[in-house]
């Protein structure tokens, strides 16, 4: 009995070993199992933190690309704001000096018209007569100076042709059509290289086929790890050519925008100048608006000095009688008529000349108003 309890004494105890051997074999299994899936696990995690730092510089590079762009874009639509606005301002100027200027021009034509009616009233009512009934009293004018009398009386001078402005353009079509033209090229030609680096030839006589296109994509699949994927190729290419368009379109934008600014202040400073030019022409016809209303008054009051000259050689020649000679008359008769004639030479000499010189006020002019003026005043300070 006892022999048979040692036994199984003994059974048990080589049980329980080989138990404890099974289990310490599998725990260090166990244990290496879990090691290796550590480092399995170690390593992924280090791989997802490089593809995550990678994916953070791409995104970072591409919002800066991008903020970059935005930036150019806005700046240069601001020049474009800039010169459409300086062009305006061009044309606002140019049209309210043209707009002063024809303002002035008409009412210049108005003051001549006026002069002409002075002149007119003058000769026919007192200044013919005067000349008449001198030459019939026989009296000689001792001026040598014959006064002829110019037709034309104010002449503007338009030395500075007239200014065109022109618009300015954004530059946005013809970058689109660039752009157009540059993402063909640039489709056409990494289509060429593809082919080139895989010994393809596409018949470009017909529009090739899809099983002929696919490798030529799948090349572009292969540079970004997708083993001949002719989708992510194809995108890749989209991309690509996207951005080249992209490039060359705000490329363009900027470049015109900053012509367009250029341009626009030399019009700017050209409408400056020529508004500047308007504004003296202005100037000088405000001084001619002035001459002519002086002029038009000093020949209203000569109408009626004539007049009343016209009524004294009338009686001289109704009680007197025409003489052979001059100093026939009596001598009051005599200074009537002398006055009469310094009148009629003063006004004469101011009516036959022109009031402008170059477009300008002219001096001879001035001088001969003034001088017939001063005549004028001399007359009437007598009779007062």
């Amino acid at each position: 009995m006892e022999k048979e309890n040692k036994s199984v004494w003994s059974q048990e105890k080589e049980v329980r070993e080989d138990i404890s051997e099974a289990i310490e074999e599998n725990a260090s299994e166990i244990e290496e199992s879990i090691k290796e899936t550590a480092d399995e696990i170690q390593e992924a995690a280090e791989a997802v933190e490089e593809n995550v730092s990678e994916m953070e510089e791409v995104v970072e590079e591409t919002v800066s690309e991008v903020k970059e762009e935005v930036i150019s874009e806005v700046q240069n639509m601001k020049k474009n704001d800039q010169a459409v606005a300086l062009v305006g301002k061009a044309k606002n100027i140019v049209k309210e000096s043209e707009k002063q200027l024809e303002a002035c021009k008409l009412l210049l034509s108005d003051d001549l018209k006026e002069y002409e009616e002075a002149k007119k009233a003058l000769n026919e009512g007192g200044l013919n007569a005067c000349e008449a009934l001198l030459s019939e009293s026989g009296y000689i004018d001792e001026s040598e100076e014959t006064i002829e009398e110019d037709g034309v009386v104010f002449e503007a001078k338009e030395d500075l042709a007239p200014i065109v402005l022109q618009d300015v353009s954004s530059g946005k079509f013809t970058g689109f059509i660039m752009a157009l033209i540059g993402g063909a090229v640039t489709l056409g030609g990494m289509i060429y290289v593809a082919t080139e680096k895989l010994g393809v030839t596409l018949d470009l006589s017909k529009v090739p086929a899809a099983e002929a296109i696919k490798p030529v994509f799948g090349y572009y699949g292969t540079l970004v790890g997708m083993n001949e994927n002719a989708n992510i190729g194809m995108a890749l290419v989209a991309v690509v050519t996207l951005l080249v368009m992209w490039i060359i379109y705000a490329i363009r934008v900027s470049t015109k925008g900053s012509k367009n600014l250029h341009f626009a202040t030399q019009q700017l400073e050209e409408a400056e100048a020529y508004t500047a030019h308007k504004s003296n022409c202005k100037e000088e016809m405000d001084k001619v608006d002035v001459h002519i209303h002086n002029a038009i008054s000093t020949l209203k009051t000569y109408q009626v000095l004539f007049n009343e000259q016209k009524g004294k050689l009338q009686r001289i020649l109704h009680i007197e009688g025409t003489k052979e000679a001059l100093s026939e008359y009596h001598e009051k008769s005599i200074l009537e008529m002398r006055e009469t004639q310094g009148l009629i030479n003063s006004v004469r000499s101011f009516m036959a000349t022109p009031m402008s010189e170059e477009g300008k006020l002219s001096g001879k002019s001035t001088l001969f108003l003034h001088s017939a003026k001063s005549k004028m005043q001399k007359v009437i300070d007598r009779l007062y």
